[in-house]
């Protein structure tokens, strides 16, 4: 009986003193590696960048063209008008809707390096919503803004080639089995 009362008393002194950590900011259960796992998975999708995580056909395309535009620095009055009027003649967005799209596109874009070096992780989520007319489409209007300013720069013409190759696979088509 004694034994029993002694693991008893074990129990509930270690039970308190937990109690007593945790009123003090100490939480032992930040030890759990179920926990640390799921907050870790959480945080790497929340920090990330979210270029990568465009699901839209048409935001992915105008972030590629403005990417293209500002492949030299920063783009030219004519290759912004040339995007302005994509934006509102293709896309058909308004004046004030084609603004905005332009200026969310250069905010996400940065300086560009994210979707110049990893041209396939941006196109990824949304490389199944493209049909083949869209994907057509933006090919051409890709080629469209890279000659705004005569011939297209070497990096221009890299990531316009990247791009074709990645969006050819939406237009052509699939076998069967597929």
């Amino acid at each position: 009986m004694h034994i029993i009362l002694g693991f008893l008393g074990t129990v509930v002194t270690i039970l308190w003193l937990l109690h007593r950590l945790a009123e003090m900011g100490i939480d032992l259960g930040g030890l759990n590696p179920f926990l640390w796992h799921r907050r870790r998975k959480w945080r790497k999708h929340y920090d990330a960048n979210p270029i990568f995580k465009i699901y839209s056909p048409l935001d992915v395309t105008a972030l590629l063209i403005t990417a293209t535009a500002k492949t030299s620095g920063d783009m030219s009055s004519e290759e912004k008008g040339e995007i302005l009027s994509i934006f509102e003649n293709e896309f058909h967005l308004s004046k004030a809707d084609a603004a905005e799209l332009l200026i969310s596109s250069n905010h996400l874009l940065g300086k560009g390096e994210e979707v110049r070096n990893n041209l396939s992780g941006v196109l990824s989520p949304s490389i199944n919503n493209f049909s083949a007319e869209q994907a057509q489409s933006a090919i051409g209007l890709l080629h469209r803004v890279s000659n705004v300013s005569s011939t297209p720069n070497e990096m221009q013409q890299r990531l316009v080639d990247n791009a074709t190759t990645i969006l050819k696979k939406v237009s052509e088509p699939k076998g069967k089995w597929n």
